[in-house]
């Protein structure tokens, strides 16, 4: 019943194209290649497959879950918190029941002795201890339900909690650890540990001292709260608005819309010079607007666009570079955006959802123009072509899928005329589910219906886990004041400077999101560096937000820990740490972008078009500089000095002052006239 299948970290099925021709007509990545190299670099898609007669239990509990999920959307009928309580409780059982302590576990083989194989938990099925852990996972979350007049009366304020209660909050605390631990990895566990450590023992820390707090205190604090803890606004957010969107994402993969993406992308932009990696970042974008992970992403488009890349010429560590570059960019993309975007119209006052993903699309353009214009200038330097006209898909074959595209329709238009979220996803869904039933290869039957809904189930638990740890650690920062001391630390390190505050904040950001998936990953760095920006200097908060969650997904390609590089590595046969220096360098254009964000407030479309038009024009015209001066062409080929000149020049035009932006803009024509003469000399020498 439980099928392997490549998974993002968000959960939504990525559409891996099978093997074999694709419209372009190159040979892709087998579907095999594609999930080993997903397994490698992706925690989360690291789950048991061989669950043998345990399939029926895992799936029966899945569509369970699916459904109470579908039945709490449309009739509410419990509060926040004991729904977060079922949400959390459901998904942390299933995350037992699939996700094995080691990968190792996944393909160890029986003894051949029942008994032994039993106890070590080898072989096919669920091992007991799994299922044991599953079940403390179930009671603890319904402790909550069945005391709830109990936990939240005067008679605890009065009283205290008792030691049952004291147990299950540690157990429960404990198996969030441990089930985040198996399905998203370790990075996000390390900074959870600190932070439980600096909470009980800030006393005794030699910086950023605090009171200090006992188990007792902390582990209520953390699992016996409604609106704090395990149970804050990122639980909250996942059990209300991000599982129905992962839904949605599943039932549109059903109706294979990746490949949609990928064979229009190669349609508009695949015949021109670098076409393929062109495609890659259209397509990438496309993909990215219903996607939650990076890694996911790179492998779904990268199975596909990899190989056509390094047919047109692209060095394989370019490739993959390329495509871990638009792929990472896929989740600074509305509407979704990784999954962030639900959270962040939370903890910004004044903001909701639908703005958020209006004010995004600005942004998230931006960075896939600096990744755009990389690869445009290094295929130049290269002399890289297109692809045939004939080997790309025909207008007609994409008109006759445009209607793949309604769902998405339907959810940015109820979004954008007001209706809720969760009422958006809830017709996104239906429509696609209807959608799927007017093509033969969509079509599902009733075997199609329910690996739907399991894999509704099994897609949402990454999420489910990291948001319930990324409260562990928001909630520890908070009680303990951390982010307040924490801004008094850098700003005195940075001597005041604004500027050097940013680029610690930058860095900061950076580090702490290595390793984690896109939820947890701006929970954390919103949490920790969004407040030294909004509470120290007179940013914006909407500013703020947006800059920690750029830099926070850019770890992805940032080295030494850069996963969608390495993921796009694995594909492409190259490099691992030279691909992810080369994907660091096509996305620097996008590193701008958040500083932008913070100096120029129209770029939020915070202020008059008036001020949003030359903004947008300088910044653009300042990224088109610096890619042509890191690719080392701009007419053509350009020497040390013009390059220099050209990255200067790039910099100085995003700045918002008049003169600075005057100087970078002098510079730019001066390499612009003499590129036009050396260029003109070198046609008529031809």
């Amino acid at each position: 019943m439980m099928q392997s299948k490549s998974r993002d970290h968000s959960g939504s099925s990525v559409a891996v194209t099978p093997q074999g021709v694709t419209a372009a007509g190159e040979p892709n990545l087998s579907q095999k290649n594609a999930d080993e190299v997903l397994r490698k670099h992706d925690t989360s898609s690291r789950y048991r497959t061989n669950l043998g007669w345990f399939g029926w239990v895992v799936g029966i509990i899945s569509i369970i879950f699916t459904l109470y999920h579908l039945y709490a959307a449309l009739e509410r009928p419990f509060n926040t918190w004991i729904h977060s309580a079922f949400h959390l409780g459901g998904g942390t059982a299933l995350i037992f029941m699939l996700y094995p302590a080691s990968k190792k576990l996944l393909t160890l083989q029986a003894t051949g002795n029942r008994w032994k194989d039993i106890v070590l938990g080898r072989g096919r099925g669920v091992p007991w201890y799994d299922v044991a852990l599953a079940g403390t996972a179930i009671y603890c979350n319904a402790y909550l339900y069945f005391n709830y007049e109990q936990l939240t009366g005067n008679a605890v304020q009065v009283l205290g909690y008792s030691t049952h209660d004291y147990i299950v909050a540690t157990l429960g605390i404990l198996l969030v650890l441990e089930g985040t631990r198996r399905c998203v990895g370790l990075p996000i566990i390390i900074i959870a540990v600190v932070a439980i450590l600096y909470a009980l023992f800030g006393n005794y820390s030699p910086v950023f001292r605090h009171a200090g707090m006992s188990w007792e205190t902390f582990s209520t604090n953390m699992f016996m709260s409604s609106g704090s803890g395990i149970f804050s606004i990122p639980i909250q957010v996942s059990g209300q608005f991000i599982f129905l969107f992962l839904f949605f994402a599943v039932v549109l993969m059903r109706t294979n819309i990746g490949q949609l993406f990928n064979d229009l992308a190669f349609r508009l932009a695949g015949k021109y010079v670098g076409g393929p990696a062109k495609a890659a970042v259209v397509a990438s974008g496309l993909q990215g607007m219903i996607s939650g992970s990076a890694v996911a992403n790179t492998v779904a488009s990268g199975s596909f666009t990899i190989p056509m890349m390094k047919k047109a010429g692209f060095k394989p560590h370019v490739a993959a570079a390329t495509e871990a570059t638009a792929s990472t960019g896929g989740q600074l993309m509305p509407p979704i955006m990784g999954s962030a975007a639900f959270i962040m119209a939370q903890n910004v006052p004044d903001v909701t959802y639908n703005d958020i993903i209006i004010i995004a699309i600005i942004p998230a353009l931006l960075y896939f123009l600096g990744a755009f214009l990389s690869v445009h200038f290094d295929a130049k330097k290269n002399m890289l072509h297109g692809l045939p006209v004939e080997e790309l898909p025909t207008w007609r074959s994409l008109l006759n899928r445009i209607d793949l595209m309604l769902p998405l329709v339907v959810i940015v238009t109820t979004l954008v005329v007001g209706f809720t979220p969760m009422r958006a996803a809830l017709l996104g869904i239906v429509t696609a589910f209807l959608l799927s039933f007017i093509r033969a290869s969509t079509r599902l039957g009733f075997r199609g219906m329910v690996d739907m809904l399991i894999d509704a189930a099994r897609t949402a638990l990454p999420v489910i886990a990291a948001c319930a740890t990324a409260g562990i650690v928001a909630g520890t920062v908070t009680s303990t004041g951390l982010a307040g001391q924490l801004g008094q630390g850098l700003i005195a390190l940075a001597g005041g400077s604004f500027l050097i505050v940013l680029v610690l904040v930058m860095i900061a950001c950076i580090i702490m999101g290595m390793g984690l998936p896109t939820t947890a990953n701006y929970v954390v760095t919103s949490t920790v560096a969004a407040p030294i920006l909004y509470n120290n200097f007179d940013v914006p908060i909407l500013a703020a937000h947006f800059f920690v969650f750029f830099f926070g997904i850019l770890s992805e390609v940032t080295p030494p820990v850069c996963l969608a590089a390495y993921a796009g590595a694995g594909l492409a046969n190259a490099n691992p740490m030279t691909t992810g220096f080369t994907a660091l360098k096509i996305a620097v254009a996008g590193f701008l972008v958040p500083y932008v964000l913070i100096f120029e407030p129209a770029m939020l479309l915070d202020g008059p078009v008036t001020d949003l038009i030359p903004a947008f024009v300088t910044v653009v015209i300042g990224m088109v500089a610096l890619a042509a001066g890191l690719a080392g062409h701009f007419l053509t080929t350009a020497n040390v000095l013009e390059r220099t000149v050209l990255i200067v020049s790039g910099v100085l035009l995003v700045v918002p002052q008049l003169m600075v932006s005057a100087i970078g803009a002098i510079g730019l024509i001066i390499i612009l006239v003499i590129q036009y003469r050396k260029a003109s000399r070198e046609r008529k020498n031809v």
